[in-house]
């Protein structure tokens, strides 16, 4: 998987490349995400005001709306895109083993 994040404003624009096998898990998490039940090692969720999901065949494209008077840290929403590419990269390996 891999990604670019674009700044606008208070707004951000990922666009997520190479999505192949792993479209629904990665839909999941942003899900959670949305609902700020996910695992990532950052509070950013709690700036989110709204998540626009567009996916593709093998891309996904999300912009995050901040609250008013918030902003996102992009090193941080680096760290949760990561986080969670390595999570749903283990659950695939561990699914692939059996």
């Amino acid at each position: 998987m891999k990604y670019d994040i674009e700044e606008n404003g208070k707004d951000l624009y990922i666009n997520i490349n190479g999505v192949s096998g792993k479209k629904e898990k990665l839909l999941d998490a942003f899900q959670q995400c949305q609902e700020g039940t996910c695992s990532c090692p950052t509070d950013e969720y709690k700036n989110l005001e709204s998540l626009e999901v567009e996916e593709n065949d093998n891309s996904i494209k999300l912009h995050l709306k901040s609250k008013n008077g918030e902003k996102f840290n992009k090193e941080e929403i680096n760290r949760c895109l990561d986080h969670t590419s390595k999570s749903i990269e283990e659950t695939q390996d561990l699914f692939d083993i059996q």
